[in-house]
């Protein structure tokens, strides 16, 4: 898990590297031979659980290559560059109150383009994601497989 995260932290892991625990997994609930419908019930759902983490591994994967283009980086500098123009000719005759309408938008406009920054990298930096939920999660399963 860990090393799978920091190929995605790295934009490394691709779709064509197969989670091969998952994969075989799939291939021994699919070899089983269920006896009665209610072993039939829980391959299927052992089933339909590989698959939804087989998905939830493929979304992870598309966020940690997704990034923000320089067009929509140059998009919203423009519009902040523009809004604070358009406040500066609104309050060009009172220079203090231009002044802090200046600021005030400003600062908006840095914690967007930090927001904007920060979350580009979802498995990277000081507010990135981590295994550490997924880690829990298969900690508390219990090691005989019973729920």
């Amino acid at each position: 898990m860990t090393h799978e995260w920091g190929s995605m932290a790295k934009r490394r892991l691709t779709m064509e590297t197969m989670p091969t625990h998952l994969i075989e997994a799939l291939k021994v609930t699919l070899a089983l031979q269920p006896a009665d419908e209610t072993q039939k019930m829980a391959q299927r759902e052992i089933i339909n659980d590989v698959h939804r983490a087989l998905e939830a591994r493929r979304q992870r994967i598309v966020v940690s290559q997704t990034s923000v283009s320089a067009v929509k980086w140059a998009a919203i500098l423009l519009q902040g560059l523009c809004a604070l123009v358009a406040i500066a000719m609104v309050h060009c005759d009172n220079r203090l109150t231009c002044a802090i309408a200046l600021a005030i938008f400003a600062i908006g406009i840095a914690v967007s383009v930090l927001l904007i920054a920060a979350y580009s990298r979802p498995f990277t930096g000081e507010i990135s994601v981590g295994p550490q939920l997924i880690q829990q999660v298969i900690a508390t399963e219990p090691p005989d497989g019973s729920p």
